[in-house]
């Protein structure tokens, strides 16, 4: 992670096509395609190696998760329960349809403790959302019994793991749907993208309506076709989902380069004393996309992440102090800051997050350090950086 670090001939070559055509829309233009269709080639190749009935590609992993609400009908006032922990896109969805982010703590997996959700369930819930952070899943299980027994969706956020699994099927097609990211710093990339996965086809059906200003796609004539519902425009263009076929296609090869660098970096850090890792719920696989370790406090962390940075190891995070990917720094969500007027459904049912104790989520996340797992590194280059980190960390504990 991420793909672009392996751009080739074969990214080339794709995007090269769709430019002797000249069409970059993925709708229309059928006589000058000379049969290339990139987006639907796209939805087919995820839709097979995702296990699942239907894909459908979007602009961003933002718009997937906005059009997988819509598809499922979430609008004004339902609630969205959500994690403490993942990247801001995810309430902005949930707001875009005058829906209420509901946050909850985090558990050892670094994402929804079942615990927390079942607490923070309402007459209001519609929706459980587990964001699969940093390539490893919640407790799918656990959430997906909690969503039987209280008839809720459960939508997998799966922008930063695909390629993980959970009791031997892809992350994003364990629940009703998924979600993807293929911007350009994902594990494969469009430049731009995302997806949803579903096996359920009157979502399917709303995403592909909803995603284009509610066209039904019926017949040969774009012009003609009729708008059954309110729509907005969330296409992704031929150009982008180019690039993301041609990176579908290595995916596997990307994965077994991330978990061989995982690896190396995990076994030289597992013997130190004090360090722990993650928990991956039994039956889960992660993507090896990052290493997350705990070390004994929160002065420690900041301590080890510090003495990383500064031994060059640029690719370790201390999400804790992050501004975009932990409730600490949502002052935008928390004080309501909107350019236009919020939906009332959200100025008076948004929670009072100035108020909410997120202590669970800090003593796991004030513990947590995080290292990118790179595709362009060498073995020799992997081998080097464990070195370094063990060399680092160990005195400190």
């Amino acid at each position: 992670m991420p793909g672009f670090e392996l751009f080739g001939d074969q990214e080339r070559a794709a995007v090269q096509e769709v430019l002797d055509t000249g069409v970059l829309m993925r709708y229309g233009f059928d006589g000058m395609r000379n049969g290339h269709w990139k987006a639907k080639e796209l939805e087919t190749a995820l839709a097979v190696r995702m296990q699942v009935k239907h894909a459908q590609l979007l602009s961003s992993g933002t718009a997937a998760l906005t059009v997988a609400l819509a598809s499922a009908g979430i609008g004004a006032g339902d609630e969205v329960i959500m994690p403490t922990f993942t990247f801001v896109a995810s309430f902005e969805s949930i707001l875009a349809l005058g829906a209420i982010p509901v946050l909850v703590d985090i558990d050892d997996t670094l994402t929804l403790d079942p615990r927390a959700v079942e607490n923070a369930i309402t007459e209001r819930t519609k929706v459980v959302m587990p964001v699969h952070m940093c390539g490893s899943m919640a407790d799918l299980k656990a959430l997906k019994a909690l969503c039987e027994k209280h008839g809720l969706l459960l939508l997998e956020d799966a922008c930063q793991a695909i390629g993980g699994t959970f009791e031997g099927v892809p992350l994003g097609s364990y629940g009703d749907i998924g979600c993807f990211s293929f911007d350009y710093v994902k594990t494969i990339t469009c430049g731009e993208g995302g997806a949803i996965i579903t096996n359920n086809s009157v979502y399917h059906k709303n995403a592909d309506h909803f995603s284009d200003h509610g066209h039904d796609h019926i017949g040969l004539d774009r012009g003609a076709e009729s708008h059954p519902f309110l729509g907005y425009n969330y296409r992704i263009s031929e150009l982008n989902a180019a690039v993301g076929l041609a990176q579908i296609m290595r995916l596997d090869a990307f994965l077994a380069l991330q978990k061989k660098h995982y690896t190396i970096l995990r076994d030289a850090l597992e013997p130190i004393e004090g360090v722990t890792f993650r928990r991956v719920p039994e039956g889960g696989e992660e993507s090896y996309a990052f290493l997350n370790f705990f070390l004994p406090d929160e002065g420690t962390a900041k301590a080890v992440h510090r003495s990383l940075i500064a031994a060059g190891l640029d690719a370790c995070f201390y999400w804790y102090d992050n501004n975009w990917h932990y409730y600490r720094k949502w002052d935008h969500l928390v004080e309501k800051k909107s350019l236009g007027k919020l939906p009332i459904e959200v100025r008076e049912g948004l929670p009072d997050y100035k108020r909410a104790d997120f202590s669970k989520s800090d003593h796991w996340m004030g513990r947590t350090v995080s290292c990118l797992i790179k595709l362009g590194w060498t073995v020799e280059e992997v081998r080097e950086r464990a070195a370094i980190m063990a060399k680092t960390i160990e005195p400190q504990l």
